[in-house]
């Protein structure tokens, strides 16, 4: 999409604005459908870093998603409210046929201009 979709930038603020991880989203990008739930970025960027720092081999990169804490540049004053770019999905699964990949499900950012079409809600799909 060149031009985002402003309702669902819009849901991605709220998403971020009250720190809910509930909202179930499935998006359509190219090449893929992908459906999980939307979360606020600094909680995608926690889990992210707590899989990271769990494997030997790719602990050092934990560090690049760790929050620097407030995100106040130190001066005690909030950053102005920044309108979304990306999604940030967890638990969700690239639907392949009737399956979603990973099993576990996994952590996506995507680029809301990416997003050609979305619905509320998860697809369903088959572990089988």
């Amino acid at each position: 999409m060149s031009n985002p979709d402003g309702l669902l930038v819009d849901i991605a603020a709220m998403v971020e604005s009250e720190h809910s991880n509930q909202m179930p989203l499935t998006v359509v990008v190219p090449g893929a459908v992908i459906t999980g739930r939307l979360a606020p970025e600094s909680l995608w960027h926690e889990r992210v870093a707590e899989v990271l720092t769990a494997s030997e081999h790719l602990k050092p990169f934990a560090a690049m998603f760790t929050s620097p804490g407030t995100g106040d540049g130190g001066t005690g004053v909030a950053p102005p409210a920044v309108r979304p770019t990306h999604l940030h999905l967890h638990v969700a699964r690239i639907l392949q046929g009737s399956h979603g990949l990973p099993h576990t499900g996994g952590m996506y950012r995507i680029a809301i201009a990416d997003v050609s079409s979305w619905t509320v809600g998860d697809l369903s799909y088959s572990d089988r």
